[in-house]
């Protein structure tokens, strides 16, 4: 696989000079004396590398490091008969190639720049040089190299257990610190969850290998090469930890034999309650009102909402958190419409809300609220057509899924003031993110 190009880079040389706190915020030259890092300042050169650059492959000869200034780096891994797949990702701080100090030896890795990197490099020869100026810098890359080596330890020792375990063994994408607190506080025993911080798309989806089940968060991509992948390595089960399904191949998971499976409901409170505050931010200007507050000004002038009672609000999409919405509004005393493929009219009936045409919903409603899935039929259902059909002035609310909104438009409505306000919790390219 042709993972990238191979242009040269941008420029080499000594440019711009690292300071001495990012030298000593580094781990490798945490203990290195004042001296040593200048001396260490004074040796490194300074790199530029295109997005696509190869920065070095694997198994070239290498007698250089790299420290990331800005951007991000891929790192790539071969395995014998099969393709480059990328395994990390470096950012700005981290230090690739720290064992061709010691000796030449052969890259274990390929870095690819991602985005246009700057970096600092140190080749053998000066690092050499500096050992002999301040022996303290030897000390410190010992000690570096000594938690390197126990980590790796560390991880050859979890691999090796992983294959004696009997347990269900998980692997969980896109993890943060507090997905692994409430899933560690709750996980049975006889499943092994692995947690990783890269998304599952075709460029990770070698971390899947070896596992039963893989559990996706909303912004992986399970495309038909990784589902195709998954199934030749015996992954059966896709969990979604959300209730959107949209960025799931479905067709190819049907065709290649691995379940897929959501959650019923995602706290359906909570998100209901968070449009809401939403809402109240927008309309009573409490956001602005507190930096003015903390700055000592206690001007009302432009801090004037207006009572939710008696305004009339439209929910899209009338499922489990439409449904908490919906009661919530008719608490303030909203007229509430609702819009949904699948009318519960007991519900209505319950709640007084009325199911009305989303067309009327657009015309009358003066809060607007989207709780629809992201599907074909629901992509960009608020474009330049529907907006033009909205009150002037109306509140737009988003928590759903950012592509329910063609961003341009509201852009240009939010400009002509046809959309007075806009809350999101999400947006249509947020993936990066």
């Amino acid at each position: 696989v042709d993972i990238c190009l191979r242009p040269q880079c941008l420029d080499i040389g000594a440019m711009e000079k690292p300071s001495l706190e990012l030298l000593h915020s580094l781990d490798l030259f945490s203990q290195v004396s004042e001296l040593g890092l200048m001396l260490l300042r004074d040796s490194l050169e300074h790199v530029r590398f295109p997005a696509g650059h190869e920065i070095f492959r694997q198994g070239d000869e290498g007698d250089r490091c790299y420290i990331i200034k800005e951007g991000a780096v891929a790192v790539y891994k071969a395995s014998k008969g099969r393709p480059p797949a990328m395994v990390t990702e470096l950012a700005p701080g981290e230090i690739a190639g720290i064992m061709s100090l010691l000796e030449a030896e052969t890259r274990s890795a390929t870095l690819v720049a991602k985005t246009t990197v700057e970096a600092w490099t140190l080749d053998k020869r000066g690092f050499n040089d500096l050992l002999e100026k301040d022996s303290a810098i030897s000390s410190a890359v010992l000690s570096q190299l000594s938690r390197q080596l126990r980590s790796e330890t560390y991880n050859v020792a979890r691999l090796m257990s992983t294959v004696f375990d009997n347990r269900i063994k998980v692997a969980m994408f896109d993890c943060k610190d507090y997905v692994k607190a409430a899933f560690e506080a709750c996980c049975p025993e006889h499943i092994a969850i692995h947690y990783f911080s890269p998304k599952l798309t075709s460029e990770t989806m070698t971390l899947s290998n070896g596992f039963d089940v893989v559990v996706p968060f909303v912004n992986d991509k399970i495309d038909l090469d990784v589902v195709r992948h998954m199934a030749e390595r015996k992954v059966g089960l896709v969990s979604m930890r959300c209730a959107g399904y949209n960025n799931v191949d479905l067709p190819a998971c049907l065709e290649h034999g691995v379940d897929v499976t959501v959650v019923p409901a995602y706290s359906p409170n909570a998100v209901a309650e968070h449009a809401v505050a939403l809402m109240m931010t927008l309309n009573r200007k409490t956001h602005r009102a507190y930096l003015r507050v903390r700055d000592g000004n206690f001007s009302l002038d432009r801090l004037l909402g207006f009572d939710m009672c008696g305004k009339t609000a439209a929910v899209i999409g009338v499922g489990k958190i439409g449904q908490c919405l919906v009661r919530i509004l008719r608490g303030f005393g909203c007229n509430v419409l609702g819009y949904d493929a699948y009318q519960n009219e007991a519900f209505a009936k319950e709640t007084g809300m009325r199911y009305a045409p989303l067309d009327e919903c657009m015309e009358t409603s003066d809060i607007i609220s989207l709780h629809a899935p992201l599907i074909d039929t629901t992509y960009h259902m608020i474009n330049q057509e529907r907006i033009a059909k909205m009150k002037k002035g109306v509140m737009l609310i988003n928590t759903s899924r950012g592509a329910l909104i063609d961003t341009k438009a509201l852009i240009q409505g939010l400009k002509t003031m046809q959309i007075g306000c806009a809350g999101l919790d999400v947006y249509e390219e947020e993936s990066e993110y």
